[in-house]
């Protein structure tokens, strides 16, 4: 035990010092930005002792607030206002992408990975810049749902000793749905990353987790909660942001206004059907994609789990409407992931370019070209990059017949060496 503290010790450090920095740069403030309207009446009831009011305005991703209210509660211990409070609820969320990140720079550590590319793996799952955008537009709790998400994929494949954590695996991917309704879209990848017998162990456990949290909020908001969470799964009215595949299909009309009645110059009114097709397709997706992947492969190996689902989360991004700065993130998280499995001889480039296109896209670009040309740079990355990863997912399961296990590691004697030495 002390020599794995005392190997990690650096690595959480600088983990800490990441997140310390995250918090001081995108925590100076919560005016206009979404936690004001969303989540902030919510968190005043609950820190003055009104649970039932907390519960019946908290809004649709309210599981995420009761998941973070023992942090919201603390600066009460000192006489914190409402900016502690604000920054207190971040902070679960930034000590998760931390706890995955040290995690996950171990794991390469022992497989030989170079001090580069442990480096620019831990700074971008602390220090990302699409997580600081995410602290200022006052939605923290994506990145927690990241990294539960990535988190469940690993347990499901047993990334620590090859063993299988079926139930730890649905308690991470249960707390993520209950955090915030898309992580459903991961529930494909962690099923097919686990053998056929302990599926269902997992689906239990993640019904049980995302019941426990989800279900206070349902008896106390008389049916409000289902039914806002109808609305955003098949929405009347749509958000229309150049960053999603039908920019293009919209039209130009009357000066578009966004939240706060601030005015949007350039941007295209919808087409009457987006609203309605763009999020139930990304849910059909979800469950079309897990399924031809089992037709060819019964179980995915851990990469292939992995790429899966970064897939997923890319096409979410790619289809949905309502597309913003903070929504790749759990792509990001486990395309590093996935590309992290692969050489040690070579830093996650690919997730570090991905990382650039993606701020370039909706912190720069915004700042500088019109939106249709927002749009255009959008797609002229993320559609080859989608187009890519399928070719790639449908190699890597194309050399498994159905029924067939993912290679793993199996342990042998080698007689001059005296010990046992794991080999593929």
């Amino acid at each position: 035990m002390r020599r794995v503290a005392r190997e990690n010790a650096l690595c959480t450090f600088m983990a800490a010092c990441g997140c310390a920095t995250m918090g001081w740069l995108g925590l100076y403030g919560f005016a206009w930005n979404d936690y004001e309207v969303e989540a902030r009446p919510a968190f005043d009831a609950l820190v003055q002792g009104h649970i039932a009011k907390f519960l019946s305005l908290a809004p649709v991703y309210g599981g995420s607030l009761i998941e973070r209210a023992p942090f919201a509660l603390l600066p009460d211990l000192w006489g914190g206002g409402d900016l502690a409070v604000y920054r207190m609820a971040a902070v679960p969320c930034l000590l998760a992408a931390a706890a995955l990140g040290v995690y996950v720079v171990a794991d390469m550590r022992s497989r030989g990975h170079t001090t580069l590319a442990r480096a620019i793996a831990l700074a971008l799952f602390v220090a990302n810049p699409i997580t600081l955008l995410a602290l200022e537009l006052g939605h923290p709790e994506d990145l927690l749902g990241a990294s539960l998400c990535v988190a469940a994929v690993l347990l499901a494949c047993g990334a620590a000793n090859g063993r299988e954590r079926p139930l730890l695996a649905g308690v991470a991917l249960g707390l993520a749905i209950a955090n915030k309704e898309w992580a459903l879209l991961a529930a494909g990848p962690v099923l097919l990353a686990l053998p056929g017998n302990q599926r269902l162990r997992c689906v239990a456990a993640a019904a049980a987790s995302t019941a426990v949290i989800l279900a206070p909020l349902t008896l106390a908001s008389s049916g409000n909660f289902v039914a806002s969470s109808r609305g955003v799964a098949a929405p009347s009215t749509t958000i229309f942001q150049p960053w999603q595949l039908w920019w293009f299909l919209g039209h130009h009309g009357a000066l578009v206004h966004g939240a706060f009645g601030v005015a949007k110059p350039g941007y295209r009114i919808p087409p009457a059907w987006a609203g309605e097709l763009s999020h139930p397709l990304i849910l059909l997706l979800a469950l079309v994609i897990p399924g031809l992947l089992w037709l060819r492969s019964r179980r995915l190996a851990r990469r292939e789990a992995l790429l899966a689902l970064a897939l997923v989360m890319l096409l979410r991004c790619l289809l949905d409407t309502w597309d913003t700065a903070y929504y790749p993130l759990p792509f990001l998280f486990a395309l590093l992931v996935w590309e992290l499995q692969g050489s040690a001889l070579r830093p996650p480039l690919l997730t570090l370019s991905a990382t650039v296109l993606v701020w370039a896209s909706f912190q720069w670009l915004p700042l500088h070209g019109s939106p249709d040309v927002q749009a255009a740079f959008f797609l002229a990355w993320s559609l080859p990059l989608t187009v890519w990863l399928g070719l790639r997912l449908a190699a890597a399961t194309a050399h498994s017949s159905p029924g067939e296990h993912p290679t793993r590691p199996q342990e042998m004697t080698v007689s001059s060496l005296g010990r046992l030495v794991s080999t593929s």
